[in-house]
């Protein structure tokens, strides 16, 4: 199997992914395996995720909300492989709306630690690896999945993902910064409203409906819509004089 735009751009590269399991993880995963990836990936916490993969991606499960799940994650990456060329830190979710005045604390500490604290520790836990690869002649490269809601706010009850996925950002442009000495870009994807089961669970109908009618291109995004973007921005090829940047999916939405 090729990749019908970008070929087999990513032959004999090693991809890590988290959060790869569905919506637009798995979409990304399964374009960067067309495009001759070899692929480590954290499906989450349940093996039936892997239903339906590539039989040669290697899965990994764990529950990132914990620590020390995060650091399994680390450590069985770095028993596989002894670099890493891409790094997409994709795992992350809402868990629910939760106002402000009720919000608790086991709520807002499972939202920090999965969306930012976990893209911290894998990140560092992986970055010997990435710099070997960025020694390399196609240098290596991290993308951070964010979201719209990152520079929005987002909608009621989702103040502290959002705030989260800006930490996300910021991040990402400071890590930018300080990885490029090392062969390393660090960018991040932003996608907008995208038709996946994130949205399925925590926007109702008409809620999305509303926000359809307000995208100048009149629909909500799809997973296949956000996965060229990583690929995109993992390859040297394509962007090795973009770092530092924020790209938003989002059909024109602000």
């Amino acid at each position: 199997m090729t990749h019908p735009v970008f070929g087999r751009l990513y032959e004999n590269r090693v991809v890590v992914m988290t959060g790869a399991g569905s919506g637009i993880g798995r979409s990304t995963l399964l374009a960067f395996h067309a495009a001759g990836a070899r692929i480590i990936a954290h499906l989450g916490r349940h093996e039936t995720r892997h239903s339906g993969l590539p039989e040669d991606v290697q899965v990994l499960t764990g529950d990132f909300t914990r620590p020390e799940d995060q650091q399994q994650f680390i450590a069985e990456v770095r028993a596989r492989t002894h670099k890493v060329d891409v790094l997409i830190n994709n795992a992350g979710t809402m868990f629910g709306r939760f106002p402000a005045d009720s919000l608790t604390e086991e709520q807002y500490q499972s939202i920090v630690e999965l969306n930012q604290h976990a893209v911290v520790r894998i990140t560092r836990g992986l970055l010997p690896l990435l710099k070997v690869a960025g020694q390399s002649a196609s240098k290596a490269a991290i993308v951070n999945t964010v979201s719209i809601s990152a520079s929005t706010g987002g909608s009621p009850g989702s103040s502290i993902y959002s705030a989260s996925k800006a930490f996300v950002s910021a991040y990402s442009r400071g890590l930018a910064r300080e990885l490029a000495a090392d062969g390393i870009r660090v960018n991040a994807v932003s996608p907008g409203v995208i038709d996946t089961d994130f949205h399925a669970r925590y926007s109702s109908a008409e809620k999305l409906e509303t926000t359809r009618r307000q995208i100048p291109l009149q629909r909500l995004g799809t997973s296949e819509d956000c996965a060229p973007a990583f690929l995109f921005l993992a390859a040297e090829q394509l962007s090795a004089y973009i770092t530092g940047q924020v790209l938003e999916i989002n059909g024109g939405q602000r």
